[in-house]
């Protein structure tokens, strides 16, 4: 769907654009969906969402599961063990379906190569599954994948809706040189990738080919929060407003309706303590 705008109205898509233009992770403005998880290193180029989260755009690519792959992984958020050696990087996103609304429950089963670029084909070191949870969105915690001959670095994972088809895929850094060297490489499932004090976060959101229908769209209909007051669902916050929230002051980064779930303390896409 390509409309930008209809009267009294913000598409999808110009909220996705327009925040990916900002700078900063998208909050999708969108009854009922949470904010997309996309935070930019300073300095990087924003990667192109994977797909535009939007009514009608194809879902997140599918690529090759490997030879590595094995089934019945513990179910653990966590990879990391007594001693893991490595640098250690948390992956966060949401899964969405063909509508741009999150699914709950979603397999996700993720394994990768340990700091030496060796996978564990024995037992079960750095491979897990877990679900998503009611908001659709996923949390791993492991450490960055090592390298080994022929590919550059990435984590495997499969996802699978309830009742639908699995999707099998890769997730790949920014900024590797092996990913122009790489011939499975695909940009469009590159992950956006921070340094946060000597560990790494990252961000992904997935989209799978699970038909849904569009939530409403949201209107330009809210008052508009004066600075230093409360926050409040349903109020029309502007980008620099300050807003207090359990006793601390926040600072939004991006203007957006305020909804029950989006209170400052859970979307840092929305607000920063301030």
């Amino acid at each position: 769907m390509d409309n930008e705008t209809t009267t009294g109205h913000v598409t999808r898509k110009a909220v996705l654009r327009a925040a990916i233009a900002a700078g900063i992770a998208a909050p999708a403005v969108l009854m009922g969906v949470p904010a997309l998880a996309r935070t930019l290193t300073a300095g990087d180029t924003a990667p192109a969402l994977t797909p535009e989260c939007d009514d009608g755009d194809d879902p997140t690519p599918p690529q090759t599961e490997g030879p590595y792959f094995k089934p019945n992984s513990p179910l653990r958020t966590s990879l990391l063990e007594a001693g893991t050696a490595g640098v250690r990087l948390t992956v966060s996103g949401y899964v969405f379906g063909l509508a741009c609304r999150p699914i709950s429950g979603v397999l996700l089963d993720f394994w990768q190569a340990d700091t030496n670029g060796a996978y564990d084909n024995t037992g079960f070191r750095f491979r897990g599954h877990q679900f998503t949870d009611a908001q659709g969105a996923f949390r791993l915690t492991t450490i960055v994948p090592g390298l080994y001959p022929g590919r550059t670095r990435h984590i495997h994972v499969k996802l699978q809706a309830p009742g639908r088809p699995v999707l099998t895929t890769q997730l790949y850094f920014p900024n590797e040189p092996r990913n122009n060297t790489d011939s499975i490489f695909d940009p469009r499932l590159l992950m956006t990738v921070r340094d946060a004090g000597g560990a790494r976060e990252a961000a992904f959101d997935f989209v799978l080919n699970v038909p849904q229908n569009p939530g409403p769209t949201p209107t330009a209909t809210a008052t508009t929060q004066p600075p230093g007051g409360s926050w409040a669902a349903g109020t029309a916050y502007r980008a620099g407003d300050r807003v207090t929230y359990g006793g601390l002051a926040y600072v939004c980064l991006q203007a957006h309706t305020g909804q029950t779930g989006w209170e400052p303390p859970h979307v840092p896409a929305l607000w920063r303590v301030g």
